[in-house]
């Protein structure tokens, strides 16, 4: 069987462990099969991955974890409701006239910063890339849902398993932790990858200059010297 006919099967393994899997109080899964419509976000999220494969990507960014402005309204890592919604054009993904649906009851188009960033990063080098989180739920500070705080040591041994299961969508393909979490989980598992400046909180320079360096070949000019350690200033801006 090809990975292309394996593809949706695992995709749909994915998403139902998203959706049983437990959180603390002060984190959301905003897969859960609780409400209409983390459906949604479910459905929005297995369409993503299915049309990044689709497309053939040239490498897979792993970030932090969701952020309230970003993937936890939509369901899919390094969107916002405006990219979700409105798409990308080219390379052509996402979109409300490819399913993609809002997922959020509250009326607004909120945007994200460090998706609006990745995603010009990438069109800027005419790439795809399949993006993940080291932890896939959302992290908030007690009582603060509309916030972010940085994933505990127990969450990100509880994402191992899910990064783990979308790398395998991919296999061989270059990975770029974006932050220390990232490289952390990453190193977990025993996969090679290239560490980068997570975007958010003044490091878009540094992102950019270290995925341009990726994509070029030059990663020994990408790893660590692009990166600077600064995930204090990250935890109200993780990656969505």
């Amino acid at each position: 069987m090809s990975s292309e006919c394996r593809a949706p099967a695992a995709i749909d393994s994915i998403t139902t462990a998203l959706a049983a899997a437990p959180v603390a109080a002060d984190a959301c899964n905003q897969y859960a099969d609780d409400t209409p419509v983390n459906g949604v976000r479910r459905a929005n999220l297995s369409l993503a991955l299915a049309q990044i494969l689709a497309h053939g990507p040239a490498l897979v960014l792993v970030a932090e974890a969701p952020g309230y402005r970003g993937c936890r309204r939509t369901g899919v890592p390094f969107t916002s409701d405006p990219i979700l919604l409105n798409g990308i054009d080219p390379p052509g993904l996402f979109g409300s006239g490819h399913g993609f649906r809002h997922a959020c009851d509250d009326g607004r188009m909120r945007g994200e910063q460090t998706a609006t960033i990745i995603w010009r990063e990438l069109r800027r080098h005419n790439v795809v890339a399949l993006g993940w989180n080291a932890w896939p739920f959302h992290p908030h500070r007690p009582g603060q849902p509309e916030s972010n705080r940085a994933p505990r040591a127990a969450e990100l041994r509880q994402g191992l398993v899910f990064l783990e299961a979308v790398l395998a969508l991919a296999p061989g393909l270059p990975v770029v932790a974006l932050g220390n979490c990232a490289h952390r989980n990453l190193s977990a598992l025993n996969v090679p990858h290239h560490r980068v400046r997570h975007p958010a909180q003044g490091g878009a320079t540094l992102f950019a200059n270290g995925l341009a360096a990726i994509i070029a070949g030059d990663a020994s000019n990408a790893d660590d010297a692009a990166f600077t350690n600064n995930s204090r200033n990250w935890r109200n801006s993780l990656c969505c």
